[in-house]
């Protein structure tokens, strides 16, 4: 800007900003307090006025100097910056490094699910990828299926090693390396995988530049570029980078990376693609890759591409020198090792390690009895739905973000399919001439799962296959279309199937499944939330509708014009032109309706009540069946995930996800499915529903995370009863964010969570269920004293509203029920406690008599098998005959003596004189001295209906004792009727011991 020498243009042209654009900011001062610059940020400098300024600036000699000399060089063409001298210049290809190391270790959404668990590093598993020579580069790909024979019988190889030197010659003329494989099989996870590894010097460092390039972000360029603009465009530190320009032979420490050819249209014909060798030329984005392929531009450069199988052809094979084909996971060690740099990375914690090591254990049982998820985590890509979903079953607790099984599998398919699209026009894609691809899955292979759902089928026959998925006869452009989808997905979603018999093996028997049997019932749920199923009526309604929308402008438009002239009645006609669009409004909400309607009845079939609940379902497809098994026809299985899909897919986030997925669920259409759906549930919920059925239904509202929905449903319940279903922490997460979505002011009359296998740690996360209850059942798990810390605290909170406590059959043992006591003198809602069963001794029961009086509200008291002696059984029943309130006390199955037993009974009769006055019913045997109890049945209906997880031996005894005492009873009986009385009671007590010795092994714990 100071070169006097430069004609006056270069001079003005040079001379737009201030001094504060090109001076230090730490040398502003200087000039400020010296000089006045206002003048000089105004004008042109001349050559007259130069000298004089140079005298007012009284710049330092070393800063004048510096800033003359960087305005030489900038004149003479290498446009340093100023003062360039003040720090050391950075490598370009270092900030590369750290760049891509950045921009490839950053985890996609669907990866942060499992929290800060994961790194490309910690869980990359490296696939088997073998070399194929170019006539052999379509050959039959390995599958479980094939036998050894069949299977090349190459070594696998790494990327590095494809780009080794060959025989033919050095590394005069770059490689031209081709990677290929189907969907899912881990193409782009090598790749990741790779320029990490790159950028920490651990792999192909005979390359100083590695230039990855999206040829999906390449396919939307619309203007013509050089290579060099285009590099610099997306990496814009190596603008000036020496290595691109062309000149010698820099080129061949550069390595260019293709990612998804499939993406691109190239076409290497010289009349379509022009020949251009400089890299500063600009051309289209394809010419520019077709030009590094043929090796006219930069051809010491060496290049991989990947593609899928569906584009191996698009570039020729003279211009590639290896070709290698990746095959995912190919035997159950790799697949182990996934599995394993998965479910381990949890933090340390001991229990969930313990855990993850299970977990694995069985999965690998699973995969080597060559089932049918063998099969499926052929691809990489199903190992991690295997993964995410064990993950969201096993390991989701309060802290983590909320996830759904909808969600995972909707997430699945935008990590593989998202964005993707068919093109339906031959010349360059455009947004009008594109198909989202998934939509085209949904109408496809959505509509073979729907059809397979509704007709209780689980595989299909290759002429079922031609049928929905080939359809009809189709024009040429539909046909490639067809041709490129059974290429590169079909076989991503329909596997051959394993279970087939042997007799079914030949080729026209040959039968199909979905990889994974819950992704047959998701893509049947889409394809009725999409309305893809729609009547002949619907569908005629609807084209109707259209022709008529396009019409109805110009007729009312016409109507408008000359009805100035004409009276309208003669038009009156055109008018039912505006009925038709309502009609079909009315018709597509029966439609919305009837989906509802689908969802509710598939919800409540009577013939799945008894399975196990869906979330058991799919751990049991995952992780398989051990032990023995009843035989099963192989279409037998129920589809109880199908209509909680349903519910799911209209939940925001998923529909959010399945808009980039190309397929649009409307808000109107939710609406109108949410409104029918309330009705139905809220009609089929005031029934009795067996316990998984119920945990079904809660599986769906939470699947569907609607609150208000789930609100309003919820209010038609009294009882949530989920007796011997085996809680995991993801159900009672569930639970308990369902039952959060009530006002506080609900509450349910019981809720039932007997023989649960119920811990310590559930019982931290269902709090805030127990808050929504009067009646807590938690008898017959696995609760010990630790436990009562957290009862102890929930008894005593201020909003605490339970009423009836049962824990029996629980180790709560001495500790624990004195840690439970401590909360008597706080709680004023509880009316009935049991303890029966719960190993608390003549120490326990003495300590509950000493605090009895500190809660004045308590009715019923049950600590019955207990180990409790004559002394502290008196002594607890002295207690509660001056409470105010309990009415029944029960010790059966203690250690009590006859003289005993007739001593409570005599404490339990009112007081003539002193005391309250009040009678206390002692439940301590089926007789009461020489007579019978009033309360033998409800003893001996007790002792029935748990003797299965009691000892047997222990409850044998008891039962032998009562029939003794009934024995002597019956003896002492005055009258023939009494005598009689005495025999029913022993008929019942007999009963009792004979289910005992027919089923002793009902004596080994609590059923599931």
């Amino acid at each position: 800007m100071w070169q006097c020498w430069i004609s006056s243009g270069v001079l003005r042209r040079r001379w737009r900003g201030t001094l504060n654009d090109v001076l230090p900011k730490s040398n502003i001062s200087i000039l400020h307090r010296n000089v006045n610059l206002s003048p000089l940020t105004s004008r042109v400098i001349t050559y007259r006025n130069m000298g004089s300024c140079h005298r007012q600036l009284r710049l330092p000699g070393g800063l004048w100097r510096t800033f003359k000399y960087s305005s030489f060089y900038s004149a003479s063409g290498f446009h340093s910056r100023f003062f360039c001298s003040s720090g050391p210049e950075i490598d370009p290809i270092e900030i590369h490094k750290k760049k891509l190391n950045l921009w490839f270790s950053h985890l996609p959404q669907e990866e942060k699910q499992f929290g800060d668990y994961f790194t490309p590093e910690t869980m990359h598993v490296e696939p088997l990828i073998l070399e194929r020579k170019p006539e052999e580069r379509k050959g039959p790909l390995i599958t479980p299926l094939l036998k050894a024979s069949q299977a090349p019988q190459s070594a696998s190889v790494t990327v590095e090693q494809l780009f080794e030197p060959t025989h033919q010659g050095g590394r005069e003329q770059g490689l031209n390396v081709l990677l290929y494989g189907a969907v899912g099989t881990g193409k782009s996870t090598v790749v990741r995988k790779l320029v990490l590894d790159w950028c920490a010097g651990l792999t192909l460092t005979q390359f100083k530049l590695l230039v990855p390039f999206s040829c999906e972000d390449l396919s939307q360029l619309s203007k013509s570029t050089s290579l060099r603009d285009l590099v610099s465009r997306k990496y814009l530190h190596l603008k000036k980078i020496p290595m691109l320009s062309g000149e010698s032979d820099q080129a061949k420490d550069v390595l260019f990376l293709f990612n998804g050819m499939e993406k691109m249209k190239l076409d290497f014909r010289i009349g379509s693609t022009e020949l251009c060798s400089d890299p500063n030329e600009a051309v289209p984005s394809g010419a520019v890759v077709v030009n590094l392929l043929r090796k006219y531009m930069l051809p010491e450069a060496s290049i991989l591409v990947t593609t899928r199988l569906s584009a191996l052809d698009h570039i020729p094979t003279k211009y590639v020198k290896r070709y290698a084909q990746i095959y995912g996971f190919n035997d159950p060690d790799r697949q182990r090792a996934y599995f394993t740099s998965r479910l381990l990375q949890q933090i340390g914690e001991k229990p969930r390690n313990q855990e993850a090591h299970a977990l694995i254990e069985l999965l690998y049982l699973n995969l080597q009895r060559e089932s049918q998820l063998a099969a499926a985590c052929f691809l990489p890509s199903y190992c991690w739905l295997t993964c995410a979903i064990l993950h969201f079953l096993h390991f989701t607790d309060a802290q983590a973000p909320i996830r759904t099984l909808t969600g995972i599998y909707t997430s699945f398919l935008r990590l593989n399919f998202g964005g993707e699209v068919l093109e339906t026009g031959g010349g360059v894609s455009s947004l009008e001439h594109q198909n989202s691809l998934m939509l085209y899955v949904v109408r496809t292979v959505g509509k073979l799962a729907f059809d397979g759902v509704t007709k209780k089928r689980t595989s299909f026959s290759e002429e079922e296959l031609e049928q929905f998925v080939g359809g009809k006869t189709k024009t040429d452009e539909e046909l490639r279309q067809l041709a490129v989808f059974r290429t590169d997905v079909l076989d991503f979603f329909l596997v051959p199937c394993i279970e087939t018999k042997g007799s079914e093996l030949n080729e026209k028997e040959k039968r199909y499944v979905f990889a994974i049997p819950a992704m047959q019932e998701y893509l049947a749920a889409l394809y009725v939330v999409l309305g893809e199923n729609k009547t002949a009526l619907e569908k005629l309604s609807k084209e109707v509708t259209v022709a008529i929308g396009q019409v109805s402008e110009d007729v009312n438009t016409l109507i408008s014009i000359i009805s100035k002239f004409i009276p309208l009645r003669v038009f009156a006609v055109f008018n039912l032109l505006k009925l038709f669009p309502s009609l079909f409004e009315k018709i597509s909400s029966r439609s919305k309706g009837r989906i509802a309607r689908t969802m509710a009845a598939e919800m409540f079939r009577s013939e799945d009540s008894f399975n196990e609940d869906v979330l058991d379902q799919v751990e049991q497809s995952l992780l398989g069946v051990h032990g023995p098994q009843p035989q099963e026809r192989l279409d037998s299985r129920a589809f109880e995930l199908y209509p909680i899909f349903m519910g799911g897919l209209l939940h925001y986030g998923n529909r959010v996800l399945l808009e980039q997925l190309g397929c649009s669920i409307k808000s109107t259409t939710v609406a109108q499915i949410t409104r029918t759906l309330k009705k139905h549930l809220a009609a089929e919920i005031v029934k009795w529903q067996p316990p998984e059925e119920l945990m079904d239904l809660l599986v769906l509202l939470y699947e569907f995370q609607n609150p208000r929905l789930t609100a309003e449903v919820l209010l038609s319940i009294r009882s949530i009863k989920l007796s011997n279903v085996r809680m995991t922490p993801l159900k009672c997460f569930i639970l308990s964010s369902v039952l959060a979505c009530v006002p506080s002011r609900y509450h349910l009359e019981e809720l039932d969570l007997s023989s649960c296998h119920l811990t310590n740690d559930l019982l931290t996360m269902l709090w805030p269920a127990f808050r929504h209850t009067h009646n807590l059942n938690l008898q017959f798990n696995s609760l010990g004293p630790e436990s009562c810390i957290l009862l102890r605290d929930l008894l005593l909170d201020p909003n605490c509203t339970i009423r009836s406590l049962h824990l029996c059959d629980n180790p709560l043992l001495e500790s624990g029920a004195r840690c439970l006591l401590d909360a008597l003198l706080g709680n004023q809602s509880l009316r009935q406690l049991s303890l029966m069963h719960t190993g608390m001794g003549d120490t326990g029961a003495c300590e509950l008599a000493k605090r009895l009086n500190q809660h004045t509200g308590l009715q019923e008291l049950n600590v019955a098998y207990n180990n409790i002696g004559d002394n502290a059984a008196l002594t607890l029943v002295d207690a509660c005959r001056e409470h105010p309130s309990i009415h029944t006390v029960h010790l059966y199955l203690n250690p009590l003596s006859n003289v005993g037993k007739q001593s409570l009974y005599v404490r339990g009769v009112p007081l003539n004189q002193g005391g309250t006055g009040r009678r206390v019913k002692v439940l301590a045997s089926v007789t009461e001295g020489s007579d019978i109890s009033e309360d033998w049945h409800p003893i001996l209906s007790i002792i029935s209906k748990n003797a299965s997880s009691w000892e047997r031996e222990r409850v044998r005894e008891q039962l032998q004792i009562f029939l003794r005492d009934l024995e002597w009873g019956r003896k002492q009986a005055p009258s023939f009727w009494k005598k009689m009385h005495f025999r029913r009671v022993e008929n019942g007590v007999r009963q009792t011991l004979q289910m005992l010795q027919k089923d002793p092994t009902r004596t080994g714990g609590s059923a599931k």
